[in-house]
Parts: C-alpha cells; structure tokens; sequence
C-alpha cells in the first residue's frame, strides 16, 4: 500500500491576521506528527504549482481574475471578513490545486494507492463566482473535473466530512449528475446551508448533524446516507473534503468526534473505493483548528490510508 503525502512550505506563506483560526501553525502541527517514525514510509512529494488554467474547470475566469487582482503586494487585504490573501496566497492557492490535480494523476496512473494533501489554503466554500469561509478557490470541485477531463472519469464522488457545509462544491455541482456530493455537517452552522431537502438533480446527499452530538450520529450518517448513495453511485474515483472541525477539542463548532471516528470513516470509504474505482481516493485538507485535535486525528486518517 503507497500512500502519497503532498505539501509545500509556500502553504505556510498565506498569512492570516493574528488570532485567525486559519493560520500556519496548522500545518507546522500536522508536519510534526507526521514525522513520527511510524509515518516514515509515507511517500512524501513536494507539491507542484497547478496550471491557472484548471481553475476555469469549477470557477469562470473573470472570477480568476477578480480573486488574483486582490493579492496585495505587502501586508493583507481581506476578500471578506473571514477570508485573506496576502502576497504568497496566490501562489499557495495555485500550489493547493497542483497538489489536488497532481493527486488524482497518481491515483489514476497507480504511482499510489491513496494520497492525502496537506494544503491551504482550503477550498470547499468557494462557490462558482464567490471566495468565503477562508476558501479562495474549490480545490476538490478543480480535482474532480480534472479526473474527468485528464483520466476519462465517468463519475466522482466527493465525500465532505468538515463539520461545515461544503456550500461551495455543492453550488458548482448542483445539477451535474456526473458528481455525488456527500456532507456530513453540524446545522445550524457558518455556512447555513445543507438541508436534507437540497438535493440537486439527484446528486446531493447532506447528512446534517445536530449540535452537541458525537460518534453515533455520525456514523450512523455515514452507514445510512453516505455509504449507501456511493455505492448505488458507483464512483470512479473518490475525493475526501477532509476537514477536522468535527472533533470534539474544536473551537468552531459543537460535534464531538474523536480520532477513531476519522480512523473508522477513512477506512469505511476506503472500502467504498475498493468496491467501484480500483482504491483511487484522494484525500484534501479543509479544516480543523484546535492544533492537538487537528494533528491526532491527520495522524489517524493517514495512519488508516497507510494500512489499506
């Protein structure tokens, strides 16, 4: 079992304000545990910069334009209240999608069974025409539309588990049959929407999960939303929104997960892949912003890709 490990020191060149939930540290955290000898045989790649190009495969170019002409040239200049650039977000933003994009091309060309992209910045809120939620571009949505047109992939599924709604990748994928898209999420909650009764063109699967619930509701989402709506889909390939906000030390919402349940999800999609797209899964980073909750539950999600 190969299991690819995709960064860049750039990531940690998207600078925040100080006290911002997503911040660099995320990534020095995550750098840490993954360098516990138990993950020496990850196979740890530098992440390429993605072509801009690809950007037009989920998002129009004048929105291309719009977000590159607000990368200031010193300091930082806010998109919206919670969403940043600074004059290295251009550059991380394009390197996140090269990492995504160069995932996908492993998983097709067999260089590895799974891959896990340890990125920023996030992407799963930016929609069609709009940056939000700390997310530039849809990094997951570019993926996937690169599966389809480099590899001939009929059908993808992106599976979101961030314990907010990925409103962006449903937004851009609402009436594309050729993508499933499955969020468990906590609702009410940033960014207010995935209802049970937003569905696409049959193609969106939401799972909401009330506040202060924990494990049994979100495997039970998983055993009878999720899991089933993958396997009638069939999917080519999966793509994971791995977002880590659902633990239980998160400070961003109230689920309360712990690392078994990303150890037993990651595994359970792992089957899912197994059964329709030859293994192929992708795993992104969304979110997760207590660093010790963030770092032990990578460290489980990893740990089970590297198992097989």
């Amino acid at each position: 079992m190969v299991t690819r490990l995709y960064s860049h020191s750039i990531y940690l060149e998207h600078l925040t304000p100080p006290g911002h939930p997503e911040r660099p540290d995320r990534l020095r955290a995550i750098a840490r545990m993954l360098d516990d000898e138990k993950f020496h045989a990850l196979d740890r790649v530098e992440a390429p910069e993605g072509d801009p190009e690809t950007i037009v495969y989920a998002h129009p170019r004048s929105f291309l334009d719009s977000v590159r002409a607000q990368i200031p040239e010193t300091g930082i200049h806010r998109v919206d209240s919670d969403t940043i650039v600074s004059p290295k977000s251009w550059q991380a933003a394009l390197t996140a999608i090269g990492a995504a994009n160069a995932a996908v091309d492993d998983v097709f060309a067999r260089r590895a069974d799974n891959v896990f992209v340890a990125a920023r910045p996030p992407g799963h809120h930016a929609e069609k025409t709009t940056a939000m939620g700390f997310c530039l571009f849809n990094n997951a949505a570019i993926a996937a539309r690169h599966a389809q047109k480099a590899h001939g992939a009929e059908r993808v599924a992106i599976v979101d588990w961030d314990v907010h709604h990925g409103n962006g990748t449903q937004d851009i994928f609402w009436d594309d049959p050729s993508v499933l898209f499955c969020s468990t999420h906590q609702m009410p909650l940033y960014p207010g929407t995935g209802a049970l009764s937003e569905t696409g063109a049959g193609n969106i699967v939401n799972a909401p999960l009330s506040p202060n619930t924990g494990s049994e509701a979100f495997r039970e989402a998983l055993e009878t939303r999720v899991l089933p709506a993958i396997d009638r889909f069939a999917p080519d390939l999966i793509i994971v929104s791995a977002g880590f906000d659902a633990h239980h030390r998160d400070p961003l919402a109230e689920i309360n997960l712990t690392e078994d349940d990303f150890d037993w999800a990651t595994g359970r999609l792992m089957e899912s892949a197994g059964r329709h797209a030859k293994g192929r899964l992708v795993s992104l980073l969304e979110g997760g912003y207590d660093l010790q909750g963030l770092a032990f539950s990578v460290a489980a999600h990893v740990g089970r890709l590297m198992r097989g």
